[in-house]
């Protein structure tokens, strides 16, 4: 019989475990605010370059247009995101946060920020530091360029 290491010989073992509880909690924290983190992602990449066409905004996240219209529709139905029509282009269009959405903004940061401060507090200010550096090195080496949604 050939030998298998373990699942716990792998670092992608520790950074999904942590993800997922990360994530996880973070998810049903928004929840409260009627949103998902798919759509926070959104309303945040959204709030400081608004209006915005879809496409612009599925090219900054690093998603797909059919992404996008998803979650704007569900955002549009939820009265947090409004669609302006181009007047030149009849068939464009771009998106913003309405009043209510914009208000959501700090209401859901605050609650990322609760959520980290929860979870990676217990490292220290250095641990923390070196933890971020690492996993942005390797984003950054791998080219990862897509917003993490859910």
């Amino acid at each position: 019989m050939t030998a298998a290491s373990e699942l716990t010989d792998h670092t992608g073992y520790w950074m999904r475990m942590v993800s997922n509880a990360v994530s996880q909690e973070f998810a049903r924290k928004v929840s409260g605010e009627d949103v998902t983190v798919a759509e926070w992602s959104f309303m945040r990449a959204l709030y400081e370059v608004e209006p915005t066409p879809p496409s612009v905004l599925a090219e900054r996240m690093g998603m797909t247009k059919g992404a996008i219209s998803k979650l704007a529709e569900r955002l549009v139905a939820k009265g947090l995101v409004e669609r302006t029509e181009n007047q030149r282009d009849k068939r464009a269009h771009s998106l913003s946060l309405t009043k209510e959405g914009r208000a959501k903004i700090p209401v859901l940061a605050s609650l990322a920020d609760k959520n980290d401060a929860e979870f990676f507090g217990v490292l220290t200010k250095e641990e923390h530091k070196t933890l971020d550096r690492i996993l942005r090195l390797l984003a950054e080496r791998r080219e990862l360029k897509s917003t993490p949604v859910d």
